[in-house]
């Protein structure tokens, strides 16, 4: 009997073993084949047509409208921007909202070559503010056209999230932080994206804005994409800002409108100094 009890309690342990190793190679191999945050932002950025696609279309202007729903305010430009060196050139014959809001006429902002300039009905503006504001909006309006395509730059950081479910979708949802000593900021905006499991396109991030106060990714923005010459670019993007209580309003606050969208204009940095 003793000797019969040792083997059935050896055989016991062999299969427990057995189940254990079984058991953990197969969630080695879940483990190993999820997607890494990395992997996913480079399906995203093919399924946008691919950043070498988008530099070889050289450039790009389009019409801007940037609307607040209801309030009968809105910034509306000619924008342009040249992709090799991230060059950027506005003209705002209307500018309501972020632009001298409390002056008409026509205002033309410039990014070139680092440096940020603005005029005024043709009036060179010197003043801090002015050429401050010029700095934001010409950066500010590049990347947010651009930002998709610019994700797996050097000194950001990824981070997986748990999925969440949004009108029957199963988001991935990754976190995008910036290295400060890296990107040369102290101060960095971050995102929250939704990634759609079957377009791999993002429909929807939560973003900070930490010049506004606001320093975690609160904000949500959905996009709306256009597809023109073979990339894929924001034709809208709608904002969502919380209320006192935390939660998101249900009609947007913000509505941003790129329409007649044309790449390769043969533009060049000096078209885009202000004299």
């Amino acid at each position: 009997m003793l000797v019969q009890t040792t083997k059935k309690i050896g055989q016991t342990l062999f299969v427990g073993l057995l189940l254990s190793a079984l058991t953990f190679s197969l969630t080695a191999a879940t483990a190993t084949d999820a997607p890494t945050p990395q992997e996913l932002i480079k399906k995203m950025e093919k399924a946008m047509g691919g950043w070498n696609k988008l530099y070889d279309l050289k450039d790009v202007q389009f019409t801007y409208n940037y609307e607040y729903p209801g309030a009968n305010k809105k910034d509306h430009s000619i924008e342009r921007y040249i992709f090799e060196g991230e060059h950027s050139w506005a003209k705002y014959d209307v500018h309501q909202i972020n632009v001298m809001p409390d002056k008409g006429g026509e205002v033309i902002q410039s990014y070139v070559h680092n440096k940020a300039s603005m005029s005024h009905d043709g009036k060179m503006m010197t003043d801090e503010a002015s050429v401050g504001s010029s700095q934001f909006l010409r950066k500010a309006n590049y990347y947010w056209f651009t930002m998709m395509y610019k994700l797996s730059d050097p000194g950001v950081e990824l981070k997986m999230m748990d999925n969440e479910t949004v009108n029957g979708i199963d988001y991935q949802k990754i976190r995008v932080d910036f290295n400060p000593v890296t990107v040369g900021k102290k101060v960095n905006d971050a995102y929250i994206l939704y990634l759609n499991p079957t377009t791999n396109l993002v429909d929807q991030f939560l973003f900070s804005l930490p010049v506004r106060g606001v320093n975690e990714p609160v904000i949500l923005m959905t996009v709306e994409y256009q597809t023109i010459n073979g990339v894929k670019v924001p034709a809208k993007r709608s904002v969502y800002q919380p209320g006192p209580d935390g939660k998101l309003s249900t009609s947007p606050n913000l509505v941003q409108t790129s329409s007649d969208i044309k790449f390769n204009n043969g533009f060049k940095p000096a078209d885009f100094m202000l004299k």
